[in-house]
């Protein structure tokens, strides 16, 4: 009977070490499984569910079955012409091959560090082989689609002058590549690359491009002289107009002046004969008094203006001086 409790006692022992070392493990969903023994690889389970592995022998490497993604840092690219650019690419991919991936690159931490060299390489290969124009552009349609820049003034004549004045000519040079064909030869390149990995590498994408300060400095320059250019134009013809506009100021003031001269003129000579006339109608009635009349007002405009009066022998005199006061 001892021996018996004592059977069962050991026989439930071993099924309790059994079953606390985990003879099963599960495989989830966007999940595969390796299967090592002492470090070799024995097989590899890919469809989720509950699976049997040898307990203390067996250690179990979970890795990913989903698409991942890459993320590189922006580096400093010259590109053919010699300008140097930011490029921040990202990339897509995932492992085919369990078992390849496993003997070649092992961990997932390597597995990124070694894309970051070959996509890395791949990208800084095709930008620098490459014109800027290729990396920012798809297609010619800038070459075909440019808004041109309308100055409006009020009337057809001078907007169309002035837009002749402020036209500047921007040319595009044609893409042979453009930005998604760099993205396959990118892609190309670094698939050569991981050949014997056991992973597939689904794309390589440029994420961002940007200038650098010196380049984004020459292009801030530029802007501001086609600007400068324009500003330019406007004034000049602002100038012009301005111009125009005084010189028919002044010939409708010369209009005016000549105009009003002529009727000035014309309403003295009227006055004047005016009054010739009455001086001489009054004159005929009575020239004595018409004589001392005239006399009179001669003395009142003339005397204040007098300091000193040497002789009273003149004739002017002859109506303050005469014995008869005439």
């Amino acid at each position: 009977m001892k021996k018996l409790i004592v059977g069962l006692v050991i026989v439930g022992a071993l099924v309790f070490l059994l079953l606390i070392s985990g003879p099963f493990f599960v495989v989830s969903e966007g999940q595969q499984a390796l299967v090592l023994r002492f470090g070799e690889l024995t097989r590899v389970e890919t469809e989720a569910g509950l699976k049997l592995r040898t307990p203390f022998l067996d250690n179990i490497v979970y890795l990913s079955k989903k698409v991942m993604v890459w993320d590189g840092e922006p580096q400093s690219i010259p590109t053919k012409e010699k300008q140097f650019i930011y490029v921040d690419a990202t990339a897509r991919w995932k492992i085919t091959d369990p078992k390849m991936f496993y003997s070649s690159l092992t961990t997932l931490d390597r597995a990124y560090a070694r894309l970051s060299d070959v996509i890395d390489n791949a990208v800084r290969t095709v930008i620098s082989s490459n014109y800027l124009r290729e990396a920012v552009r798809n297609s010619d349609l800038i070459l075909t689609s440019a808004a041109a820049e309308t100055f409006e003034t009020g009337d057809t004549a001078g907007s169309e002058a002035l837009r002749q004045l402020t036209q500047t000519e921007i040319s595009y040079e044609s893409i042979e590549k453009g930005r998604k064909q760099l993205s396959q030869d990118m892609l190309a390149i670094a698939r050569e690359t991981v050949i014997g990995w056991g992973i597939e590498i689904i794309d390589v994408l440029p994420r961002q491009i940007s200038y650098t300060d010196d380049l984004t400095q020459s292009v801030y320059n530029r802007m501001i002289k086609e600007r400068n250019q324009i500003a330019q134009a406007i004034r000049s013809y602002g100038e012009a107009k301005k111009a125009e506009w005084q010189g028919k100021l002044e010939n409708e003031q010369r209009s005016v002046m000549s105009k009003a001269y002529e009727e000035a003129e014309q309403t003295k000579g009227t006055a004047d004969a005016l009054a010739s006339r009455i001086y001489a109608d009054a004159y005929n009635r009575d020239r004595g008094f018409y004589e001392f009349w005239r006399a009179i007002e001669s003395y009142r405009q003339t005397m204040p203006a007098f300091s000193k009066t040497l002789s009273t022998s003149m004739d002017y005199f002859e109506y303050l001086y005469g014995p008869t006061g005439r």
